[in-house]
């Protein structure tokens, strides 16, 4: 059978001498396999598809399992976030997350355009760390996970001051954090923006400023939620940490 479809390059590995194969992340379909043969020629037609972070439409044939690439073109090659060190590395975490969090033939429209619009804000040089944390609250709630952020997930109390506790899903206020002795106490900042970002689409995320110790409360609180909820081991994060400690 034929597909044709929007997709974003998730994953690029060689196959054979001259071949790859990507792993797409499309539109309509879902997560999709697609042999690109001829990929790592230089002079290839095809070699920037197979690219990591490429978004474009994909024609390609499928009878059972992996497909294989009749035609292709570009719609945004992200060829920026290729080229620096750290942009690679969070781009490279996103599209992992993305990866290990979905089923091959989960529904991924919403997926699709969210990371889309992570990667593009990546690449408009939009601070990388808020738009990566936002991105995982997306994936988070897209999996099922999103934390209560509006009231005290024991009692029901919304007057703070509070504490996110990744095990029980949610914040507990000053009268029930003693139940998990691993709660992380929240700053206004960083509770502010955990709420925002409960809320926000991808596609509206604006240029935020915020304080390095707001983020790195903010750091701590996504990964907690990511582990406790997802706990992927994911090389991309590992490479990201070593290259935030060298910056």
């Amino acid at each position: 059978m034929l597909y044709r479809v929007e997709g974003i390059v998730i994953r690029s590995m060689d196959y054979g001498e001259n071949n790859k194969i990507v792993t797409l992340l499309t539109k309509t379909n879902g997560k999709a396999g697609v042999l690109i043969r001829g990929a790592k020629k230089v002079k290839s037609k095809h070699s920037s598809l197979a690219q990591p972070f490429t978004y474009g439409e994909f024609v390609y044939f499928r009878s059972n399992g992996l497909g294989t690439l009749n035609h292709g073109e570009i719609i945004e090659s992200h060829h920026l976030l290729r080229e620096q060190l750290d942009m690679a590395a969070y781009a490279s975490y996103a599209v992992e997350l993305t990866d290990r969090s979905l089923q091959d033939e989960e529904a991924t429209g919403f997926h699709f355009e969210q990371l889309n619009a992570c990667l593009s804000a990546l690449e408009q040089g939009k601070d990388a760390q808020i738009v990566i944390h936002l991105y995982e609250m997306r994936i988070l709630d897209l999996s099922g996970y999103a934390p209560e952020l509006e009231e005290c997930v024991s009692c029901g109390n919304r007057l703070g001051p509070f504490k996110l506790s990744p095990h029980a899903g949610g914040i507990l206020c000053s009268r029930c954090s003693g139940k998990d002795s691993s709660a992380i106490p929240l700053g206004e900042g960083a509770y502010k923006l955990l709420r925002l970002f409960r809320m926000m689409d991808m596609r509206r995320l604006g240029n935020i400023q915020v304080k390095l110790e707001t983020k790195e409360q903010l750091k701590v609180c996504m990964r907690k939620l990511i582990d406790t909820h997802l706990g992927f081991q994911l090389k991309s994060r590992s490479f990201l940490d070593q290259l935030d400690k060298l910056l």
